[in-house]
């Protein structure tokens, strides 16, 4: 969200204090205008429609109450010495309501994966899994349980919405980010992420989609130029953000930081107006990422309704006169107006405000390791080295990734405050920008838990030589490895740091019978792949992690989840090695002039891969990835038989059947080929379903799948086409795994 070098962290208890007295003092201005006079004001009657309601207000308001809406009050709690309104609830932007039409001010935080800056006024948060952790759960009730949690806590905070949502693809692996983001596919991506908002908004909390669109990276993000065909676009990136919204009908889509096709994401004609308000049918209101406003007049025709946090002041007395002037109308400005106030509304945020209260930890906690239970991939399990054994002649070596007391959080806008501030570093205040944070749940604890009567020792692996002399003398080692990701950078390679590869190759060279757990922000290199008999990704695994992971290692919870994107060998796999930006010199773009005249020099990021992202550009290349899209190893072992399709219905049915000896949750995968006549040279996903079978035991399931995500964008026609032909459809447990095959013909 906001740029890295702008500090967000701890302020001392004495600034806290201050502006604690004065959000006292304002108490009285807060409370008159969560009590206003009802009763000649028609719009708060809940049978009218949002935009019925919304349009009233509009009627009521003055120019300067218009604008006071269309704009944040400035950077407040995240830059140091800015000033922080007295009704402020410190989170990262801060609209003004209008007191007297009954009209609630908007407080709104960053919550990708939970609360941030809450110990900024002493209150806790929940840390869920990463997103894209919880996005390999392929659980859409999952997805709406983790919003819930989000929402409810920021209703219990005092917030009334959310700026997470993350929905950008990962076709860059190396990106800061895309531990926020859930995959690289546009149709669980968007899936999962229209849920997780869907949840969110049940909670009387506005929702929001993000970073609109194409940005999927960190490097030069507000100065890359990315360059991609309309049809690539909306069958790829664009089409998550479609998915999404259709799901969610959030309150709100944040506009991002980079430049597509020569113009900026927040003063773009063809993303903002014909696609998302137009296509899309989006009837919510679009914000700036922190900062992303560049001009006035441009952005407010191009289809930006709400400039954040504000300070730059493009949208605040320059669109006042340009409305004067006639350079916006005044049409346009009711409609940003309205589509702010129709999202409150609609989210019940006027009609149920949030109250002040205690968060609940012990069910976020819950909750959270629910989620990551089933958001844990098992990856290889050579000779059945899992689950573990509870035995009294056990011995189990637990070495590196702080395991002894924590697991790890990402960073930048989507840090969540840790207890004390840092389990394995504790100091006072919450959170700093740029510094790794462990969260309080140690796997060495619940491992011990599970297995009371074995030795269970750890050795924290800065040593390799050390290290693998402790695991030659167990019977299992257990290796964690950890990769710490954050908005503001992105990585050069996909290797692990701090060289734990090396570790790994130590000690698996003592001990055969090794495990790896990854606690990574996205895909990694595993050059000891081959060698370690087991591979367990947990992602960041959120408050509950230990816990869940304890549970999956000795078998309490058969894992289920499956990789929401592919994992490359090396980066020589992927369509750009190199990323543009980190060297300067190179993919020099035009040099855009803003609505101040100031230089900004952009780099040029041509997408030559088009629409196919992750497991799409490893089949069309012909290349084979570490691990595929959609794999993920269970406990038991399934069976697929009988797959058959309805063409006039459109739905495939199959069987599958759990062949193993224990209960478990089976992913079924349905994929798509088109028509010869569409030119891809790649499946698609279209459906999905988990499949819970006891041992034994079959279930038929019998999916629909949608024409949307069947057919091809026609540029000249500017709209979606369901091709005639045959289409082949696929099912089976993983992208590189589809044993069955049927035909779905389309008539002409």
């Amino acid at each position: 969200m906001h740029s890295p070098e702008k500090h967000r962290g701890w302020k001392s208890v004495t600034a806290l204090m201050a502006l604690s007295l004065t959000m006292t003092l304002g108490a009285g201005t807060a409370l008159a205008q969560k009590h206003p006079d009802l009763s000649a004001m028609p719009w708060m009657n809940e049978a009218l429609s949002p935009d019925q309601r919304a349009d009233m207000v509009v009627q009521q308001m003055t120019l300067d109450e218009k604008i006071q809406m269309v704009h944040g009050d400035g950077w407040g709690v995240l830059r140091p010495g800015a000033p922080v309104d007295p009704r402020s609830n410190f989170g990262a932007g801060f609209v003004h309501g209008i007191d007297r039409l009954g009209i609630p001010d908007i407080n709104l935080t960053d919550s990708a994966v939970g609360i941030r800056m809450a110990a900024y006024a002493g209150r806790y948060a929940t840390l869920l899994p990463s997103t894209l952790g919880a996005a390999s759960s392929w659980d859409t009730d999952a997805a709406y349980l983790y919003g819930s949690v989000i929402g409810r806590e920021l209703w219990d905070e005092g917030y009334n919405m959310t700026i997470g949502g993350g929905v950008d693809l990962m076709r860059e692996p190396r990106n800061g980010r895309n531990f926020e983001y859930a995959g690289e596919d546009p149709v669980l991506a968007g899936t999962m992420d229209g849920y997780v908002e869907k949840g969110v908004i049940a909670q009387h909390v506005m929702s929001d989609i993000k970073h609109y669109a194409l940005n999927d990276q960190e490097t030069v993000r507000n100065e890359v130029n990315v360059e991609i065909d309309k049809k690539a676009m909306r069958e790829s990136d664009l089409l998550a953000f479609e998915v999404a919204i259709g799901i969610a009908k959030p309150s709100a889509v944040m506009c991002s930081y980079n430049l597509v096709n020569g113009d900026y994401a927040c003063e773009n004609d063809y993303l903002l107006n014909q696609v998302l308000k137009q296509d899309f049918g989006f009837k919510g209101f679009v914000l700036s990422d922190w900062g992303g406003t560049h001009t006035t007049v441009k952005a407010a025709l191009n289809g930006l309704d709400q400039e954040m946090p504000g300070d730059d002041g493009f949208f605040a007395a320059p669109l006042k006169q340009a409305v004067q002037d006639g350079k916006v109308p005044m049409p346009r400005l009711n409609d940003m107006v309205h589509r702010i106030l129709r999202s409150m509304f609609a989210a019940g945020v006027v009609d149920h405000p949030p109250i002040h209260t205690v968060v609940d930890p012990f069910q976020g906690r819950d909750d959270a390791r629910h989620i990551e239970e089933e958001s844990i991939v098992l990856l290889k399990n050579e000779d059945g080295i899992l689950p573990l054994k509870a035995a009294p002649s056990e011995s189990i070596a637990l070495i590196g990734g702080h395991a002894d007391l924590a697991v790890l959080s990402g960073g930048g806008s989507a840090q969540v405050d840790a207890p004390n501030g840092d389990a394995v570093h504790p100091h006072p205040g919450g959170s700093r920008w740029g510094v790794p944070v462990y969260f309080p749940s140690s796997p060495l604890k619940y491992i011990r838990e599970k297995s009371p009567a074995a030795t269970v020792s750890y050795n924290d692996g800065s040593n390799p030589a050390a290290a693998a002399a402790f695991a030659k003398k167990a019977n299992v080692a257990v290796v964690f490895v950890t990769q710490w990701m954050s908005e503001g950078h992105d990585a050069h390679t996909l290797s692990l740091p701090d060289n734990q590869d090396a570790l790994v190759d130590a000690v698996v060279a003592a001990n055969p019978n090794t495990i790896v757990v990854l606690e990574t922000g996205g895909p990694v290199s595993m050059p000891w792949a081959g060698k370690v008999k087991g591979i367990v990704e947990a992602w960041y695994p959120g408050i509950g992690g230990a816990q869940a992971l304890a549970n999956v290692l000795f078998g309490d919870v058969n894992p289920s989840g499956k990789l929401p994107a592919t994992f490359p060998k090396d980066i020589a796999q992927l369509p750009h090695p190199e990323i543009v930006g980190m060297d300067r010199s190179k993919d020099k773009g035009a040099v855009y002039v803003d609505g101040k005249g100031r230089k900004i020099q952009t780099w040029n990021l041509s997408y030559t891969e088009g629409a196919k992202v992750g497991y799409k550009w490893f089949e069309a290349t012909h290349q084979q990835p570490l691990f595929p899209f959609g794999f993920g190893l269970s406990y038991t072992t399934y069976a697929y038989s009988g797959l058959s399709v309805d063409d006039a219905a459109r739905t495939v049915h199959f069987t599958v059947k759990n062949t193993g000896t224990r209960k478990g949750t089976e992913i079924a995968e349905v994929y798509t080929k088109l028509p010869a006549s569409a030119h891809e040279n790649y499946k698609r996903l279209v459906a999905w379903q988990r499949v819970t079978l006891a041992p034994g035991e079959s279930k038929d399931v019998t999916l629909t799948l949608n024409p949307l995500y069947l057919s091809v964008f026609d540029t000249a026609k500017d709209g979606w086409q369901l091709l005639s032909g045959d289409y082949t459809v696929m099912a089976g447990e993983s992208s590189a795994s589809t044993p069955l095959t049927a035909t779905l013909h389309v008539a002409e």
